[in-house]
């Protein structure tokens, strides 16, 4: 499984979370991101994945944060870690 595959399965683990928190601040966020996923899983071309997964990745760190125990450290730690740099 290359990075790219982690991090697009870290990805669709932000969506679970993303949905259970059921804010509408995130709506568009989780709307964005479930698109991406599906993208790449169609022409595996991850540039939006990449872009909308940084910006989840942000969101859940901030999230986090302020509400430790609704977000599992390890979510946050896949998409660190699979991210291009």
């Amino acid at each position: 499984m290359t990075n790219t595959e982690k991090f697009r399965d870290a990805c669709v683990e932000a969506t679970k979370v993303f949905t259970k928190l059921k804010l509408e601040k995130y709506d568009e966020l989780l709307s964005n991101l479930e698109y991406c996923v599906g993208s790449y899983d169609y022409d595996h071309n991850p540039s939006g994945l990449y872009e909308y997964g940084k910006i989840a990745l942000k969101e859940l760190k901030a999230f986090k944060k302020s509400n430790p125990r609704k977000v599992n450290k390890k979510i946050i730690d896949n998409l660190e870690k699979n991210l291009p740099n």
